[in-house]
């Protein structure tokens, strides 16, 4: 399997066969993939990449755990219906209703990194930064009351969050498959009873399809819609300690090509539904294939420069980081907000800092999951 794809060069087919998966890594492909839905379905999509054993299945089902399929995994009849209603949560119109609120909080929060960082502290900007401000958006966005206010429920999504994205789609030992359980299973019963008492876009999913629906749907959201920005934020904010001119350039390019170059989500699935081909390479009914998507960032053609991270060259925007067609990412507008002002409020404090620690990633198919990033003051 394709583990830390990160520290992979850019392959030079467009599509091959590696570790029994059809991996496409060009953008014009990787886009065909994503958008047909007669030849490649989404199913798998949140199936483990390393499959689950007996012990840590049970506890997931003492839990009562279920993905059905509600919206990154759904080609059914239900998808439109469904993804229409969370649509209406993720509006362009109420997520750009944020923008001041989540100015005040980013500026806020940068307030406090830096007086930390003057007092002589070296400050894990992954944890004062990157981890607080999306989950905020999110729950304020989508009406969560209950992780508004209350510092140990943001916590247990954060622990709850990553040991998701690690059993599902990281490379755990079976010991360490019934540790990821005994976290995800209680924290999904929880979820449930979020889902019971939920308002909004969530209630009428639970009525309309169903508990089970509705939890899935809270369960992605929450791995999704701010997890990947997390881990987005803090591979961006490397990057700019590391090279401060980029933040000559305006900050809505600078997230551009930050996420053309750096997006969480490395990789995506899709399974065949039928005997097809891809330029030219085999592709049976059943096949796996794996959507390389920063690789289709970098593909000849699709910037100017497409190695080079040059924020507003020509071409910065046509990256697949959200995905495409029928399954392109809800909260891609939202996390493009929280993005850009960030690095409009932290812009000024960048190049005064220099990296303690660097981000690490553990092996995953499909996220960066970026460990601490230290900084503190030049000296």
């Amino acid at each position: 399997m394709l583990f830390e794809l990160w520290k992979h060069p850019r392959p030079e087919a467009p599509v091959f066969r590696r570790d029994g998966q059809v991996v496409v890594a060009s953008h014009r492909l990787a886009r065909e993939v994503l958008a047909d839905r007669e030849r490649f379905s989404a199913a798998n999509a949140l199936d483990a990449v390393v499959p689950i054993p007996a012990g840590p299945l049970r506890e997931l089902a003492a839990h009562r755990f279920r993905l059905p399929a509600t919206l990154a995994n759904n080609d059914t009849a239900t998808h439109g219906p469904i993804r229409e209603r969370f649509g209406e949560v993720f509006a362009p119109a109420r997520v750009e209703a944020l923008r001041p609120w989540l100015t005040g909080l980013a500026r806020r929060t940068a307030a406090g990194v830096a007086f930390r960082l003057r007092a002589g502290e070296a400050v894990d900007l992954d944890a004062a930064v990157s981890s607080e401000i999306p989950l905020a958006a999110l729950a304020r966005l989508m009406e969560l009351d209950v992780l508004m206010d209350d510092t140990a429920a943001t916590a247990e999504v954060k622990r709850f969050s990553r040991a998701a994205l690690e059993l599902f789609w990281g490379d755990p030992t079976p010991e360490r498959q019934r540790e990821l359980a005994g976290t995800t299973g209680p924290f999904h019963a929880l979820l449930r009873g979020w889902a019971a008492e939920s308002t909004g876009a969530t209630r009428a999913l639970f009525e309309a399809y169903g508990e089970d629906a509705a939890t899935a749907a809270l369960f992605f959201l929450l791995v999704a819609g701010q997890e990947t920005t997390s881990q987005f934020l803090t591979l961006l904010l490397h990057r700019l300690v590391v090279e401060p001119g980029l933040l000559g350039s305006a900050p809505t390019a600078i997230v551009e090509e930050g996420l053309r170059l750096l997006p969480p989500i490395t990789s995506w699935r899709r399974v065949a539904l039928r005997d097809t081909e891809l330029d030219g390479v085999p592709v049976g009914a059943g096949d796996s294939v794996l959507v390389w998507l920063a690789a289709a960032g970098a593909d000849e053609g699709v910037a100017e420069c497409p190695a080079g991270m040059i924020p507003g060259q020509r071409g910065s925007r046509r990256h697949l980081a959200f995905g495409a067609g029928a399954h392109r990412c809800l909260g891609s507008q939202l996390s493009r907000l929280e993005a850009e002002v960030v690095v409009a409020e932290l812009a000024p404090l960048l190049p005064r800092c220099e990296v303690v620690a660097a981000p690490v990633s553990d092996p995953n198919l499909s996220f960066r999951m970026p460990s601490p990033l230290v900084v503190r003051l030049r000296r």
